[in-house]
């Protein structure tokens, strides 16, 4: 299965009400930047975002990819007109709203709760990743790529005995000046487990990633605020585990919120 099959699956109704039956509520648009205490790095985010009844789904894009008139052309729209006329990225924001409306995460019975903390950002950030990373299944010293870069996910990693293998478009080094690199597919070969971002969702990316991990027999391990109920469609087919974060997401509140894990071989 491919991100694209699973999209005319829904379009289809073969997951449940047709989405011409029903309407994105509202589509809205956020920009965002954090600097985590201690490091250099300034994290610049844009998230498009989609409400379905009582669900959301959201997809993160490069700067200029599309803007904020986007939430009046398509805001109170059949969310069929959504997946089949919007950018990739609004596409996967109503593909997650769909599915995460069928099957919200926190009634999934094989979903695992973990609460993150009240507190800063660099704290919530720590525990977060912390939660990421205990998903990883890995011997010491196991090379691990990481594709999309986030500084507390790549020191949880070598906390487990990992060997980071950072990977991402728009981050040279990481805090403590491991370079990045942008050669996904090097990474790719050279792995022996694979954590990738949500965002990859929104940058076509996936796909070629799903089929790497599953030609190599190797985890994939899924850290999504991008996508999250589009990702846990592929558990088991690719991807062997996933923290699943719907919005709000974590950098949005100081206050306690949760995400959910998943794995593969669990059933609700």
């Amino acid at each position: 299965m491919t991100v694209n099959a699973l999209t005319a699956s829904v379009l289809a109704g073969d997951r449940g009400r047709p989405p011409a039956e029903t309407v994105a509520a509202s589509v809205f648009w956020i920009h965002h930047g954090t600097r985590l205490a201690g490091s250099a790095t300034t994290y610049l985010n844009q998230y498009v975002l989609v409400r379905l009844g009582g669900s959301f789904g959201g997809c993160a894009f490069e700067a200029g990819e599309i803007d904020p008139a986007i939430c009046r052309d398509f805001s109170g729209l059949p969310l069929d007109t959504l997946l089949r006329e919007g950018p990739l990225p609004l596409r996967i924001a109503a593909l997650d709203a769909y599915l995460a409306e069928q099957r919200p995460h926190r009634s999934a019975a094989e979903a695992e709760p973990v609460t993150l903390p009240a507190g800063p950002p660099e704290v919530r950030a720590k525990a977060r990743d912390a939660a990421i990373a205990g998903l990883l299944e890995i011997g010491q010293g196991a090379r691990v790529g990481l594709i999309g870069v986030v500084n507390p996910l790549v020191a949880a990693i070598r906390e487990r005995g990992g060997e980071p293998l950072p990977c991402d478009f728009n981050l040279r080094a990481t805090q403590w000046g491991d370079p990045v690199t942008d050669d996904m597919h090097g990474v790719l070969e050279r792995a022996e487990a694979v954590v990738a971002t949500g965002m990859t969702l929104s940058n076509g990316s996936f796909d070629t990633i799903l089929e790497r991990c599953r030609d190599r027999d190797i985890p994939l391990v899924v850290y999504a605020q991008t996508g999250s109920a589009i990702a846990r469609a592929f558990l088991g087919s690719g991807v062997s585990a996933l923290s699943a974060e719907p919005f709000p997401f974590s950098q949005f509140s100081a206050e306690p919120t949760v995400l959910y894990r998943y794995r593969a071989g669990d059933r609700g």
